[in-house]
């Protein structure tokens, strides 16, 4: 070996040295940074479980909200969630996904597009409160549906829309050119293309931004404060004009109680959310391997 290739070497060690020191570093102090929010959330969960356990059982499940702890339960809330939720995919899916395949495959490149897109991006991180405000000026007043399952829906929809286009035009981006290319190869029209290749590839990616941007929606409080205020029902909404409440808020009552024993209720019934949002989760995993596979196929 010359001299010369003796002292580049010299000099590459120390710094090959310094860069692996350097990534050890890096390495725990990002591990620890995420072992702190999965501390954080373990802890919460067992002092969730801890306080709500005891509580959970099918009087829980099927009676209706009381002034006294032992005869109290959720039924109004739950049928409520149901209610808004079943609505605001109704209101949510066809306008997100039609936004995104005009956004996708239709727009053209220009300064109207191009701001869409940005409003579409800086919407998805507008705080919910927002949301809740403006549902209240535009739907409950202005529009005169009240305080009502509609005006509490139309509002989440407002919330969860950015995020459902948003993941449905990854979902069709994502879909290769060859696809497009073979289809129109084989005399397909620009819509037999859109429907026939693209949406079928695009469903899981699809389906699973739906059910997040609805995950989330189940459990904001502040938008459905402002609609629905902090309501005390001991009935089941039959119709999308009456009154209603969900879960977050009946929580939110039961945790402005002082009583010890509605702070186990408001534990129970944070563990029935968590179930919703569990299987909304699962759901949207077994839709995406699903689909997937079989476009695979």
């Amino acid at each position: 070996m010359s001299l010369p290739d003796i002292e580049i070497k010299s000099q590459l060690v120390p710094r090959r040295r310094l860069r692996k020191t350097l990534g050890i570093f890096f390495y725990g102090l990002f591990l620890a940074a995420s072992l702190v929010g999965i501390l954080g959330l373990i802890v919460l969960l067992f002092e969730v479980l801890t306080n709500g356990i005891p509580w959970v059982n099918w009087q829980f499940i099927t009676d209706y909200p009381s002034r006294f702890p032992e005869e109290a339960g959720l039924f109004s809330a739950l049928m409520g969630t149901v209610w808004v939720m079943g609505m605001t995919a109704v209101l949510t899916v066809p306008v997100g996904v039609g936004a995104a395949i005009y956004l996708e495959e239709y727009a053209p490149d220009n300064f109207l597009t191009r701001f869409i897109e940005i409003n579409v991006a800086n919407l998805a991180g507008v705080p919910s409160i927002v949301y809740g405000l403006l549902g209240m000026g535009l739907f409950v007043y202005w529009m005169e549906l009240g305080r009502s399952i509609l005006a509490g829906a139309m509002t989440l929809s407002l919330l969860v829309l950015p995020i459902v286009i948003l993941a449905s035009r990854e979902a069709i981006k994502a879909v290769p050119g060859s696809y497009r290319q073979g289809a129109y190869a084989m005399g397909a029209d620009k819509w037999q293309v859109i429907k026939g290749v693209v949406l079928p590839s695009a469903v899981p990616g699809i389906l699973t931004g739906t059910i997040l941007a609805l995950s989330r929606a189940i459990g904001e409080a502040a938008p459905v404060i402002a609609i629905s205020a902090l309501v005390y029902l001991t009935f089941v909404p039959t119709h999308p004009m009456e009154r209603f409440t969900v879960l977050p808020i009946q929580i939110f009552n039961w945790v402005a109680r002082p009583q010890e024993d509605f702070q186990g209720l408001a534990a129970a019934g944070i563990i029935v959310l968590l179930s919703i949002l569990l299987v909304m989760n699962s759901i949207a995993v077994f839709l995406r391997n699903k689909y997937q596979t079989r476009s695979e196929e």
